[in-house]
């Protein structure tokens, strides 16, 4: 489907062919082409999996898609139908119905062409029609900003999506086929938008229902896109290790599969490789460098049975030592995708730290292709078998997505929706019990009101503090798996301001933020005002002067009180209100208005700074020893006058000094101006060899990353190296970890960490 993301989607000529034969081909358009998967080979392919497939539906499908499309073209040049044939091709590949398939030709000619929903329907059926208008994107759709057009989207696919998984699986294989092609798109910025947009969302979704080799090459696309230098790198040092190690993968293969049969079990031992974009998340995750990677090589043990999981392990921890608390139980515990595996490191042959995963062939299966494994012939029909699926350990493959409709019941805003789908969708789980023995399951980084509100939405409203494994702990504790938790409940509902950084659910978060929607509606209005006030008066205008009518009719909003809300939450840019006041400003007024703005301390600090403990009146000052950006989870510290807060990152060393003094904290969270449109100065300390050049490099890789060094120290260390103190200003904490995640794949850098105090 052509998402406002897939450009290569996005057809360059109209409609004007009735014909079923591709358009010939004009001289100049001689360049070799990619073989077009014919009628015949695709109707074959589905008819070795459901013989029982409806083979005229897909002939008249296929011919219709042809027809409709008739002499569109793509951003490479190719007829556009070869698209759509794509996608029907790719889910063959996961062995989808004949509906599927049907819809997976259709996808686009409602959008792209003068099809209706109707037409759909009389000439394919409802079921299909409908699979069709839940995949087909919502390109009337008119919003003012790109990230809250891409928050509606998702919004209104959530809820398509949950309905069916169906429409999932074309909409996901309709976006691999875009990322496939994507170099063709000429404009760097649109490319780099789809390929963080297949980052941020599809890649996520793919995973949420266990489709793990959709999501990975979905992730390798992108991050072609988005970080080629980083990709390069992480390539040449693979290279490097496979000359050095790739051999030993064989000889550990055949040892591990020789004592295994030894002990009487059959089993596949194979070794694989670990993807780029997989290392520079470990290394952004973890902070470590390339050299301390243990699961570069990692080895996947099939066996026949679930009990011969469990015997493969004794055996394989009886002749190699395990490595503490790095086993994981997937098994008895499974992935909220339905991924189960028993996951072990040990120090193995050789001396080599491996990672093993244990696993039958069904598990394994699910593995790859999650929910798509679920697709069998059963009573003489093909589809999605969920009895069979349940047999398996599984669960509802759309749970995950549910979760984030609720979200949506409960009133969140659609950038929330965003925010959550990618937690929810892409963290790993933790599990936590009732003190009755009930099994929670949460992403990792959950704290107390996320049980709270995954039990239900009136514990989470009346509770007012938590027991953990029976002691009395702050709500901000994060939980660890085998934690028991008690909540404690008051007499009424009851939500403070901070509490929206003492949960990360999107469940207990849009709870959390219909209670509190009504009294921290005044401070959006002071920030709003603020910002805008602050916005006129850098291009040289006074607000006061002027009236805003034009921006209250612009955006659609009843009062300046209303706008200034707006604008304080973050849906409307300041100098969006600046040019519709002023329709004429000059580009150099236009620039002053919208360049970003240093974060320092001072009373100003309060337009980028929000939460408990900001009365009017008090004056922000930032911690120098931990440098807060935005991004970092902050809390204040109340001076003694009680005129003055200072802002604290949550792991800074400092707040150790203040443990008893609860009376002095406070939670805050940065504003949205503080996230879209500030420059901070933060501080990474890195050790390097010390060699010609490698200064330079490091410069470098930073300028390349967008920061912008203004100051370094270095210390020399009578071991070959030397340290490196470098201040820099970036965005936010995300840009902040790309630049050392990228110095971290230098082979010249040994460490890289960010000082905290």
């Amino acid at each position: 489907m052509a998402e406002p993301a897939a450009g290569s989607d996005t057809p360059t000529q109209p409609v004007p062919q009735t014909t079923q034969e591709a358009p010939p081909e004009t001289p100049r358009d001689r360049k070799p082409r990619p073989k077009l998967l014919r009628q015949y080979e695709l109707i074959d392919r589905v008819k070795s999996y459901d013989p029982t497939a409806d083979e005229a539906l897909l002939n008249r499908a296929y011919v219709y898609a042809m027809r409709m499309h008739g002499s569109q073209t793509r951003a490479s040049g190719d007829p556009y139908f070869a698209h759509p044939i794509e996608v029907a091709g790719i889910l063959t590949e996961y062995r989808l119905d004949t509906a599927s398939i049907v819809t997976a030709l259709l996808h686009d000619v409602i959008e792209d062409t003068p099809v209706t929903r109707a037409e759909i329907d009389e000439l394919f059926g409802d079921e299909v029609g409908e699979l069709v208008e839940g995949v087909t994107k919502l390109s009337r759709l008119e919003l003012a900003a790109e990230h809250t057009r891409q928050a509606e989207n998702l919004r209104k696919f959530i809820l398509a999506i949950s309905k069916d998984v169906r429409v999932l699986m074309v909409k996901l294989a309709d976006r691999l086929h875009n990322m496939r092609t994507l170099q063709f798109i000429k404009s760097q910025e649109k490319r780099e938008r789809i390929a963080r947009e297949t980052l941020d969302i599809y890649a996520p979704l793919a995973r949420s229902i266990g489709c793990h080799r959709i999501c990975s090459e979905l992730e390798e696309l992108a991050f072609q896109h988005l970080n080629p230098i980083a990709r390069d790198a992480i390539g040449r040092r693979l290279e490097t290790l496979r000359a050095a190690q790739g051999g030993a993968v064989a000889v550990v293969s055949g040892e591990i599969s020789s004592k295994l049969e030894a002990a009487g079990l059959a089993a596949r031992v194979l070794g694989r490789e670990k993807h780029p974009y997989s290392i520079w998340r470990k290394l952004q995750r973890k902070s470590i460098g390339f050299s301390q990677l243990s699961d570069i090589y990692a080895f996947r043990v099939i066996v026949d049975t679930e009990a011969d999981c469990y015997r493969a392990l004794g055996v394989i921890h009886r002749v190699w030592p395990c490595v503490p608390e790095r086993f994981k139980d997937f098994i008895s515990t499974p992935k909220r995708n339905n991924y189960r595996s028993l996951h072990t490191t040990v120090v193995g042959p050789r001396g080599m730290r491996i990672e093993m995963q244990i696993r039958t062939e069904a598990m394994d299966r699910v593995a790859e292709d999650g929910v798509a494994a679920h697709w069998r012939y059963k009573d003489q029909s093909y589809g999605f078998d969920a009895e069979a699926m349940e047999a398996e350990g599984g669960r509802d493959p759309l749970i995950n997505l549910r979760h984030l409709v609720q979200v949506l019941e409960h009133g969140g805003d659609a950038e929330d929706l965003v925010e959550h789908a990618k937690l929810e969708m892409f963290l790993d789980q933790v599990f936590v019990f009732t003190p009755k023995g009930r099994l929670i399951s949460l992403p990792r980084g959950a704290m107390p009101l996320d049980f709270a509100y995954a039990l239900h939405s009136d514990i989470g409203d009346t509770a007012v503090g938590v027991k953990i494994n029976g002691e009395l702990k702050p709500l901000r504790t994060p939980l660890l798996n085998g934690d028991v938790v008690e909540v404690i409940r008051g007499a009424k509902p009851v939500a403070h301001p901070e509490w929206q950084s003492l949960a990360v659910t999107g469940r207990a978060r849009s709870a959390i933020r219909r209670h509190i929607r009504q009294t921290e509606k005044e401070e959006f209005v002071r920030l709003g005002r603020g910002s805008v006030d602050q916005t006129f008066e850098r291009a040289g205008r006074a607000r006061a002067e002027v009236s805003l009518r034009p921006a209250l009719d612009r955006f659609g909003v009843a009062s300046e009180e209303e706008l200034f809300g707006a604008v304080g939450r973050g849906r409307i840019a300041p100098v969006q209100v600046l040019e519709a006041v002023f329709p004429g400003l000059k580009e150099t007024e236009k620039a002053a208005a919208s360049a970003r703005r240093r974060i320092e301390d001072g009373k100003g600090a309060r337009l980028y700074v929000r939460g408990g403990g900001l009365t009017p009146g008090v004056t922000l000052h930032f911690c120098d020893q931990c440098d807060p950006v935005p991004g970092d989870r902050i809390v204040g510290i109340l001076r003694d006058d009680g005129r003055g807060l200072t802002v604290h990152a949550i792991d800074c060393a400092q707040l150790a000094e203040f443990e008893d003094r609860d009376d002095l904290w406070r939670d805050l969270q940065w504003t949205p101006e503080a996230e879209r449109n500030t420059v901070s100065q933060a501080r990474l300390r890195a050790t390097v060899r010390n060699a010609p050049g490698v200064l330079g490099q490091v410069c470098t890789i930073i300028g390349e990353a967008g920061g912008n060094i203004v100051g370094l120290r270095m210390h020399l260390r009578p071991t070959g190296f030397f340290d490196v103190d470098i201040d820099m200003d970036v965005r936010d904490a995300r840009h902040l970890t790309n630049i050392g995640a990228a110095l971290r794949a230098c082979p010249a850098v040994e460490t890289v960490e960010r000082p905290r105090g």
